[in-house]
């Protein structure tokens, strides 16, 4: 099925629509949503906070097997960023209202590259938003074909880790293995992220950890 886009200039203004392959090849601006989850974690009377994010599937097109936002997609054409709580649903089997979730901001993006031998620039207006949770993550229930796995690190590491303070961080989580979750563990490097401005990184971490302390 044909997926069309909202299409935009430069200022954020509509413009029309376009086919994804389309809006992808020339270039032209279009809506995302992104939604980062974080955990609430006490110790001894000092609050942490434990982000979560998701290992993009192998089979991606890009950024196939790297760490990216916990739950994030395209705004079809005639979509508001409510339909943030749809992708919550389908990647991670999260069912929230959209009422729930707290506002980050704007964050306009651009990226280009290669896939299947066909150039594309990729650019995008996304609405991001946050989200304090209590579940475990073997409550989560992950969509195969977008999510390999489902991991949580401390955010004060993990700002060191995109500052370049530190090489590596561990991670604990879960990973779908013959469809079925297991516990898992991994050493993330800040490039095992998906490449953006490492400034939203670490801005959206920090959001994040005055989300669990209000």
């Amino acid at each position: 099925m044909t997926e069309l886009f909202d299409i935009y200039d430069e200022h954020d203004v509509w413009i029309g629509t376009a086919e994804r392959k389309e809006a992808h090849r020339l270039g032209l601006w279009h809506h995302t949503v992104h939604c980062w989850l974080v955990r609430r974690e006490d110790r001894e009377g000092r609050i942490a906070a434990k982000i979560l994010f998701q290992q993009r599937s192998a089979n991606k097109d890009t950024g196939a097997g790297c760490f990216d936002i916990t739950a994030a997609g395209h705004l079809e054409a005639g979509e508001t960023p409510e339909a943030i709580v749809r992708e919550l649903q389908e990647e991670l089997g999260l069912e929230v209202g959209f009422e729930s979730l707290s506002e980050f901001g704007v964050v306009r993006e651009q990226g280009s590259g290669v896939v299947g031998g066909a150039a594309y620039i990729d650019n995008e207006i996304s609405r991001v938003y946050g989200l304090e949770v209590a579940m475990k993550l073997t409550e989560f229930r992950l969509q195969e074909e977008e999510v390999a796995g489902l991991y949580e690190a401390d955010a004060d590491e993990l700002i060191e880790l995109i500052e370049g303070r530190r090489e590596l961080v561990h991670a604990r989580g879960v990973a779908l293995r013959e469809g079925k979750l297991q516990a898992a563990e991994v050493e993330v490097a800040r490039s095992s992220f998906v490449k953006r401005d490492l400034s939203y990184y670490v801005s959206i971490f920090k959001f994040l950890q005055a989300l669990v302390r209000q």
